[in-house]
């Protein structure tokens, strides 16, 4: 997250520099706007260009570029506007030095200007954030926090006896949703041996049975 943060205001920071370059003197009080890009493949010239036909319209492509790599927090795209600006700075040094023979920075203005140093200062930090940020990530690529604050799994019906992990013995599973019947409390005789007939202490017979259902005498 923090990485994120810290890459998207360097990207921005880059593309606002790369913005506002061709409006300061990029060689002897000449403006960056004042190039057209044209003139980057074929060659320097005095001409002045319309708006929409600039370096100008170039460095607004690569601020769109890394406003929607940080909106989507795609490096691939912050990364891809760092390429475009320094590409176009380093191209027009080119041609420029085609055309004056020699590149030359003075104090009194003329020579390189400060426009084409926020140029490259901007395509830099487009690329260090770039760098910097770490992107969107899947499903499948977690951090290791949050790999560790899951949850563990409970065990199936197979093993019931590895719970909690540490594999330690467990209770075992219990297959019956019904309570477990309970032992049989009396202990004394069978009520139904108390009332059972004993032979010979039927009706006819010389003696009764006492209360122990045994027969007397």
């Amino acid at each position: 997250m923090i990485r994120n943060v810290l890459g998207s205001v360097l990207a921005l920071t880059g593309a606002a520099a790369a913005v506002l370059s061709p409006f300061r003197d990029w060689y002897d009080g000449r403006l960056g706007r004042h190039y057209r890009v044209d003139e980057l493949f074929t060659g320097i010239t005095a001409g002045r260009p319309g708006p929409l036909g600039s370096i100008l319209v170039a460095f607004l492509f690569a601020a769109l570029l890394a406003v929607v790599g940080v909106v989507l927090r795609s490096r691939l795209l912050v990364a891809s506007a760092g390429v475009v600006v320094l590409g176009f700075t380093v191209l027009w040094m080119v041609r420029q030095g085609e055309s004056v023979g020699s590149l030359t920075v003075a104090g009194d203005g003329s020579g390189l200007g400060w426009g084409v140093a926020g140029a490259a200062a901007g395509g830099v930090l487009l690329l260090l954030g770039a760098a910097v940020m770490s992107g969107r990530r899947g499903a499948g690529h977690r951090s290791v926090h949050e790999r560790h604050d899951r949850p563990y799994a409970a065990p199936g019906s197979e093993n019931p006896d590895t719970w909690p992990p540490t594999q330690e013995p467990g209770p075992s599973v219990q297959t019956s949703t019904l309570p477990e019947p309970e032992p049989e409390l009396y202990t004394g005789p069978d009520p139904a041996e108390r009332h059972r007939p004993v032979p010979g202490s039927g009706p006819g017979s010389g003696s009764a049975p006492d209360a122990d259902g045994r027969p007397q005498g």
